[in-house]
């Protein structure tokens, strides 16, 4: 059974506005003759990193609720040059929006277990046509 980690995304106000700074960091790589990779750079080196190879996804929290999630693809362990021990965690570029789950603000990622993950969000509930702000709203009253 995959694990799965959850990080908040902040800077982002949108899914729209992830997918765009996405684009832009693979549009630079490329630009730079660098493998047009997208990864998430992290201090905590996960501990199980085969579960999370396993099927596992990054699920990121977007204004207090997690939005979409993005499959991991690697977990690479690296040391900076400050002698710092880090990682980057290599993700598909695709973002896949999911049913919004409420998540109190916290400090780096958390483990996410295969039960506690919000489902897709299904292609024909009417709530991905739905105007940003409205699912805020909503969301805010319990009600998403």
């Amino acid at each position: 059974m995959p694990l799965h980690i959850v990080k908040l995304c902040v800077g982002c106000d949108s899914i729209e506005d992830l997918a765009a700074w996405i684009d832009f960091r693979l549009d630079e790589k490329r630009a730079a003759g660098e493998l047009p990779e997208q990864f998430h750079t992290t201090r905590m080196v996960p501990k199980r990193i085969d579960e999370l190879l396993d099927g596992g996804s990054l699920y990121w929290v977007i204004k207090g609720n997690i939005q979409c999630r993005q499959r991991l693809l690697d977990v690479r362990p690296f040391t900076d040059s400050d002698g710092i021990h880090r990682c980057h965690l290599v993700l598909e570029p695709k973002l896949v929006p999911t049913q919004w789950q409420p998540r109190r603000a916290f400090q780096g990622w958390r483990y996410l277990k295969a039960e506690e993950i919000p489902a897709d969000e299904a292609s024909g509930d009417g709530r991905a046509a739905m105007p940003v702000e409205l699912r805020h709203e909503l969301a805010a009253l319990g009600l998403l």
